[in-house]
């Protein structure tokens, strides 16, 4: 019989031990951060109705439906498809669990979620993403806003991952800025193509407007806003002297809410900026919007985004449920930052301690020594092969044990 080649599939990403035990010291690390903050635990399924997810920003080109190999007549997995976010899902949870939550509700969910992008560094098919979302009943105050990048700074600060700017815009600035030059009724295709602005130039994004209708001055006028040094506080000043229309001008004092949010719980100056070119592609969004890079590598892109949504429960209920989230995309994150060496994985193995094996006949008392020393609270590995000590020694050298017990004849004599 012929052997199957083992080999990754392109997209789906698998780390080694140490990677791995990286990968979950940050997830902890990012737990324990929401946790310190009031948000409680949600877990949902994989899978969500397509309709679902379609009526909420998904493109069906990057949903991936489900069907089992062997359909049978009744095709009664036909409409279902693994979710695309954490979001869209958080929705229909709400909505169906509104009578005994307590509002505003605080939630945290860390689950990998799939996607059918084109793989390539920094983007995969299946990831982790690690979210936070408060939903209000039918209102959501600002403050909210105001507390995603200072639970963001703090997690990014002890991971100690180098400097790193959260940015920060409003969809009511474009949203108000695209209506007054014409493009209200291609509002979600400008938005994209403006957040592609990064990627494809200004010139492409420019083209693309024109061919939805704004004019060379309507263009301008936009892409004043992408790009430049302006401080936040010189941004909001400029902002704030544009006469547009009453759209943008709620945008703006929403805006200038939220930065003094920020300032009022400490978050500090370097670690925030407002943006303005800002778009952040996904439709629901419709207020604040988020998105944080790494300043010394920039290569490595966004390491988390997010915003405001108001009423992202729609399709569930009459009910108004705002919320406001942001979201760390961990399994896009750490093979980045790997790469660029601002992380490096540890040992691969979460035992400090080996007790090596002196010899076959003494392989209870290493089985004794692991058993004290782990109910000590220490985490420990018995080697129990039938090897050289000095084989024992390498291996524990090579998975990054700190000590290792070596326990004789005359050791386990005097205890």
């Amino acid at each position: 019989m012929s052997k199957i080649k083992p080999e990754p599939i392109s997209g789906f990403p698998e780390f080694l031990p140490d990677e791995q035990i990286t990968f979950d010291w940050a997830r902890d690390l990012i737990r324990r951060h929401y946790e310190s903050f009031g948000f409680s635990p949600i877990e949902t399924p994989a899978v969500e109705r397509a309709e679902v997810l379609l009526a909420k920003g998904g493109n069906d080109r990057e949903i991936y439906g489900l069907h089992r190999l062997a359909e049978d007549e009744s095709g009664g997995d036909a409409d279902l498809a693994l979710h695309f976010d954490l979001t869209v899902p958080l929705a229909r949870y709400v909505a169906q669990y509104a009578g005994q939550l307590a509002f505003p509700f605080r939630r945290y969910q860390i689950q990998p979620v799939w996607r059918g992008e084109r793989p390539q560094a920094g983007r995969y098919r299946q990831f982790y993403q690690c979210d936070i979302d408060v939903i209000g009943d039918r209102q959501l105050s600002l403050f909210n806003d105001a507390e995603m990048p200072a639970v963001i700074s703090g997690i990014f600060s002890e991971m100690e991952i180098g400097p790193f700017t959260i940015r920060i815009n409003n969809r009511k600035v474009l949203r108000g800025l695209l209506a007054d030059i014409g493009l209200g009724d291609d509002e979600a295709e400008a938005i994209r193509a403006f957040d592609r602005i990064d990627k494809i130039g200004r010139a492409n994004v420019a083209e693309q407007l024109r061919q939805l209708g704004a004019t060379d001055e309507g263009v301008d006028r936009l892409l004043a806003l992408a790009g430049g040094t302006r401080s936040t506080d010189e941004w909001m000043e400029w902002l704030e002297a544009q006469d547009v229309n009453e759209t943008f001008a709620e945008g703006i004092a929403e805006l200038r809410t939220v930065v003094e949010g920020f300032r009022a719980m400490g978050v500090p100056e370097d670690h925030f900026r407002v943006d303005p070119g800002l778009a952040r592609g996904l439709d629901y969004y419709t207020g604040t919007i988020y998105e944080t890079r790494l300043d010394d590598h920039p290569e490595v892109g966004s390491i988390c985004g997010g915003g405001r949504y108001e009423n992202l429960a729609e399709n569930y209920t009459n009910r108004k449920l705002p919320g406001v989230g942001i979201s760390i995309g961990l399994t896009r994150m750490l093979p980045r930052l790997f790469e660029a060496g601002v992380l490096t994985p540890g040992r691969s193995t979460p035992a400090r301690v080996l007790v090596s094996l002196f010899s076959p006949d003494q392989w209870a008392d290493a089985l004794k020594i692991g058993a004290a020393l782990r109910e000590a609270g220490i985490p420990t590995e018995v080697y129990a092969e039938k090897k050289k000590l000095k084989q024992q020694l390498k291996y524990a050298a090579r998975k990054g044990h700190d000590l290792v017990v070596i326990a004789g004849p005359s050791e386990l004599e005097t205890g």
